[in-house]
């Protein structure tokens, strides 16, 4: 049994999707971010960079401790080899995936959330920080869609690469950019949004950043004002 501590942000729908793909056994601990559930120290004891998704493998493949993981990156590596799915298994597919993975968790989702801050929760408009983060994302984008021409998916088969980018591309609308723009990253983004798998993971969820409804002052101290201290 898995138990994924989960809120519905790019990052935690990329572990709903893998585990809709797999149907891996798993338990869904929602964390409210809003109320400052990622503090607590039971959840701290698990994910100490207090951001979800964060899991318990209560039954890795070998030895009786449970496999305790953060950071979504290294979630989707761990249970593709543990399934033994999503991830080839020869060196040169396996390097296709896992540089395009780590492309994600390195760049497009950084510089997506960004934007998406500054477009979405932000109390006032920064000029700077949105030209910036908005062209930034645009030229991310356009890596995807070339690396796209001519391919179903982003390393060639599905894979956790396309789980982990499909999440942040979702929000294009808050992130400023136009997908009729990129038309291999159109095509692909309307196949993986049609997979079956993608419609349970996605349903009855809406994403972050489509959010319109205003952000409460203490709600906004914890999200986006926390220190060291």
């Amino acid at each position: 049994m898995i138990d994924l501590y989960y809120s519905a942000t790019p990052n935690g729908h990329k572990m709903t999707m893998f585990l809709e793909e797999t149907g891996l056994e798993h338990r869904i601990i929602p964390v409210s971010l809003s109320k400052g559930e990622q503090f607590k120290p039971e959840f701290l004891a698990i994910s100490p960079n207090n951001k979800i998704p964060a899991m318990v493998d209560h039954a890795p493949v070998s030895g009786n401790q449970p496999v305790v993981l953060f950071e979504s990156g290294a979630m989707l590596l761990y249970l593709a080899e543990k399934t033994g799915s999503l991830i080839p298994g020869d060196l040169q597919g396996r390097m296709e995936v896992l540089k395009w993975l780590f492309w994600q968790v390195g760049g497009l989702g950084p510089m997506a959330g960004q934007i998406g801050h500054f477009n979405v929760y932000a109390p006032e408009k920064v000029p700077y920080a949105i030209q910036r983060y908005t062209n930034e994302t645009n030229r991310l984008y356009g890596v995807l869609n070339r690396q796209l021409a001519g391919r179903d998916f982003i390393a060639g088969a599905f894979s956790i690469a396309d789980i982990a980018c499909y999440p942040w591309i979702v929000p294009h609308q808050a992130h400023g950019q136009d997908l009729a723009q990129f038309p291999h990253l159109q095509r692909w983004f309307h196949a993986m949004a049609a997979r079956p798998a993608t419609i349970r993971a996605y349903r009855g969820m809406e994403d972050v950043y489509t959010k319109a409804e205003p952000v409460s002052a203490e709600a906004r101290k914890i999200l986006f004002g926390q220190t060291a201290s």
